[in-house]
């Protein structure tokens, strides 16, 4: 649903989707009775097309406008086929399922509805009396096709379709007076402080691009207010009608928050504008884990027939729509948060959510995405280095050999035919694991693609059967791995590497590694019409362009620091380091001295990035032999004894879990907060994990953190993906060792480091562990404000930091 000036476009098949659903949800039905399958649909519709001769006209584009009050409401699809014969017309309707098509007794609903929309618009303009329609089904595995056909006249059609606009207008007419008003405030709207330095041509630049329908590539260093100075320029182009809806895209829930906080800012300025965020089902549903059927869940059984109330009623009493929002809401309709959140969104002006909403395959918004639609939409990541890892997951798939054994073990003796084919598949992978050593790049796998369609098209069958019995979720979470892999084959190209492997746990696994996930992303940009990346360790910036967009004029902005670099102490070791053949006792103890010698020059709370936990462990280990501290337990309940040193200095440590849940998180982060610093004689040093929870998007201002130590460069450990990465960039031509390892790595360090200096009246110290720091390739990876920094050793650190921080004598 789209409004642009006095225009509200919607789509065919969202408008009857939205409008005619009701009932209960119910996923027990897999997607290929209620809906067309994946990116396998797609060829097989042309297929279909093209068997159907001269006379069929193909993906027919159909738009038809509807006044009402004072703007228009414009519908507009493709229907996949209109045969003609004389003044005889066939609307033909394509759905290809992985259902046994003989099963069918009747067309879907709202398939039907689909068809009768496409047959009445084009049964006007052609000015018919009467129209066929007709859905195809087509099962993607045999090809087999079933028809259904009735035939309806113009009259029949156009009160049907009068009904069906009578129930959508009073949202048509939301919209259409929301965006009055919204676009009414945006145009008074002022920046809401004055701005830093570089803030105003960050926002410039921004609102220059979004103008433009182009991209921006932003590096900007901590603390400028990157997330203000990228959605007050959007929402003035949105306000201008360059653009519909703003999708502020993130990798993290602590930066959503953030987005959410800039926007509560403006409206506290007059802003009228509605934002919805969009929170993983697993974290707003009531049951322990998702089941979503009427059986197992009370809000599951009719919620479509309460959901539309409950959507028109948050609409005009909220405007900021958060997590909790909507679990109020929710609560009181009695429907299912995460649905609810969804159809919120098709009538909000922000949409605040994880990258894999716009960009992952299997999770995507289809209501904004499917089908290859297009939009108005703004597309801001916010820490844009986090989304290359990120679509290289999206894009990749793997089958693990004892997974099938799995799935066929729990599977017992209930469905012959998919045990038959289960065997066949585990055979084809048993042959390609003899040929593999240790892992193997291979150049095709289409070889396994015909057993896995036909292991795909025997599950869809099985869970198209009722029932709850043991193992269905082992069977289930086979099912989408084999539906995945087989989507991701069609992506294949010259950026993907296709391997075997022999896992360390024994497993065998083929694996369509996505290397470069330009192409993948471009597809889901283009759908959009403009995207900022920002960030503040976008460096180098040619490595992230080369990564994240195909669009050879994109633009780019380096931000300078605001911050005055005095406040800030930069000292990088020479007498230290992480590598791999160094990791021994004698160096844990120099990096523990090293932090010890920090924390006992100026009292406070400091960080140590560790480049994982097992060096974490073993520095932890070091310590509680060699210099007294106290450990802090997260609940304070416990303390482990302050131990005596050879030097009789202490600190406090406190050691991130390597599996933390949102409150443990939440509870580490408090040891920071200005109470408990106070209540602290000693100081607070938390042992974290480069890359980990704490490194990225945490705000620790002032005086809750003063100092970060990062141990090493960061870079990913050696492995099989990181030895492909390596090879496919050196054969781009590119330095493979530094796309592959140190760049990823280097984004880690400057990621650990920002989290000292956040605001312009903060001091804080960053020390770099790792003589690596002074080689050339290395220093050419520093952002501009790094160029102070300084020298320093174990001899020499106490009488640099005392320099330090002798220049505040106010703040000791």
């Amino acid at each position: 649903m789209e409004l642009t000036g006095r225009q509200i476009r919607i789509s065919v098949r969202n408008l009857v989707e939205f409008v005619l659903r009701s009932g209960d949800i119910d996923n027990r039905r897999t997607a290929g009775a209620q809906k067309e399958a994946m990116l396998a649909g797609g060829r097989m519709h042309r297929k279909i097309q093209r068997r159907m001769g001269s006379g069929y006209q193909a993906e027919v584009s159909l738009r038809h406008s509807v006044e009402e009050d004072g703007f228009q409401i414009v519908v507009e699809g493709r229907a996949d086929g209109i045969i003609r014969d004389g003044r005889n017309v066939t609307i033909d309707e394509i759905k290809c399922v992985y259902q046994d098509v003989n099963c069918l007794e009747e067309a879907v609903g709202v398939h039907m509805a689909q068809a009768r929309c496409y047959g009445y618009i084009y049964g006007l303009q052609e000015a018919l009396d009467e129209v066929t329609l007709q859905l195809t089904y087509c099962n993607l595995e045999t090809e087999e096709i079933r028809r259904f056909q009735q035939i309806q006249t113009m009259d029949e059609l156009s009160e049907w379709f009068a009904g069906l606009i009578h129930e959508y207008v009073k949202w048509a007419r939301y919209l259409y007076h929301n965006g009055l008003r919204r676009d009414e405030s945006i145009k008074a709207l002022e920046f809401p402080y004055p701005y830093r330095a570089g803030q105003r041509e960050l926002a410039v630049a921004v609102y220059r691009t979004l103008e433009r329908g182009r991209r921006l590539f932003v590096q900007a260093p901590t603390g400028i207010g990157k997330t203000l100075s990228t959605v007050f320029p959007a929402l003035k182009a949105i306000g201008e009608g360059h653009g519909q809806k703003l999708f502020y895209l993130t990798a993290k829930t602590i930066t959503r928050t953030v987005a959410e906080e800039a926007l509560a800012i403006l409206r506290e300025r007059g802003l009228y504008f509605r934002s919805v965020t969009i929170t993983a089902k697993e974290k707003l549903c009531i049951l322990e884990k998702p089941v979503c059927n009427p059986e197992m869940c009370p809000r599951a059984k009719g919620h479509f027939d309460r959901v539309n109330d409950a959507v028109y009623e948050i609409l005009h009493q909220e405007f900021g729509i958060t997590r909790s929002v909507i679990l109020e809401y929710a609560e009181k309709f009695q429907v299912c948060p995460f649905e609810f959140c969804l159809d919120i969104s098709s009538f909000v002006d922000g949409i605040i959510c994880d990258y894999n909403y716009v960009f992952d395959p299997d999770v995507r918004l289809k209501r904004y995405f499917a089908d290859g639609a297009e939009g108005d939409y703004f597309f801001l990541m916010d820490e844009a280095h986090n989304l290359v890892s990120r679509a290289r997951e999206m894009y990749s798939a793997s089958i693990i050999k004892e997974e099938v054994l799995l799935t066929k073990k729990v599977l017992g003796h209930r469905a012959p035919a998919l045990g038959r084919q289960l065997t066949r598949l585990n055979k084809a992978l048993l042959e390609m694991k003899r040929e593999c050593g240790g892992y193997q790049v291979i150049t095709d796998a289409g070889h396994l693609v015909p057993v896995l369609n036909s292991v795909f098209g025997e599950m869809e069958k099985y869970l198209e059967k009722p029932g709850e019995e043991d193992g269905r979720d082992t069977i289930l979470d086979f099912y989408f791995s084999v539906r995945h892999f087989l989507n991701m084959y069609e992506r294949v190209d010259e950026h993907y590497r296709i391997y075997t492997e022999l896992l360390p746990s024994g497993e065998f696994v083929i694996r369509l590694y996505c290397v470069n996930p330009i192409e993948n992303l471009a597809q889901c940009l283009s759908q959009g019409k403009a995207a900022v990346f920002f960030s503040a360790t976008l460096l180098p910036l040619r490595y992230y362009r080369m990564l994240l967009s195909d669009q050879e004029e994109d633009y780019t902005v380096y931000v300078p620091s605001p911050f005055p670099q005095e406040q800030r102490l930069l000292l990088a070791a020479t007498d230290v380091t992480s590598r791999y053949t160094r990791r021994n006792e004698l160096e844990y103890r120099r990096v523990l001295r090293y932090i010890q010698t920090m924390a006992s020059v100026k009292k406070g709370n400091y960080i140590v990035f560790f480049p994982s936990y097992q060096y974490m462990n073993r520095v932890r280990e070091v310590c509680e032999g060699e210099y007294a501290y106290q450990k802090v337990e997260l609940d304070d309940n416990e303390k482990m004894k302050n131990h005596s040193g050879e030097n009789g200095k202490s600190m406090e440590i406190l050691v991130q879990d390597s599996h933390m849940t949102e409150e443990e998180r939440e509870a580490f982060l408090q040891k920071f907060s200005p109470e408990r610093t106070a209540e602290r004689d000693t100081s607070l040093v938390a042992f974290c994990v480069m890359g980990g929870l704490f490194s990225e998007g945490i705000d620790l201002t002032g005086d809750r953190l003063i100092g970060v130590i990062v141990v090493g460069t960061g870079l990913p450990m050696v492995c099989t993906e990181q030895k492909i990465l390596q090879g496919y960039f050196e054969e781009a031509g590119k330095d493979g060792f530094a796309y592959a390892y140190q760049y990823p790595g280097m984004n880690k360090v400057l990621q650990a480091a920002g989290r000292v200096i956040r605001t312009a009246s903060d001091q804080g110290v960053i020390l770099l562990l790792d003589d690596r720091f002074w080689h050339r390739e290395y220093r050419e990876l520093f952002p501009r404000e790094w160029s102070d920094v300084k020298r320093v050793s174990l001899s020499s650190l106490e009488q640099e930091l005392q320099a330090f921080w002798s220049r505040f004598p106010e703040v000791q």
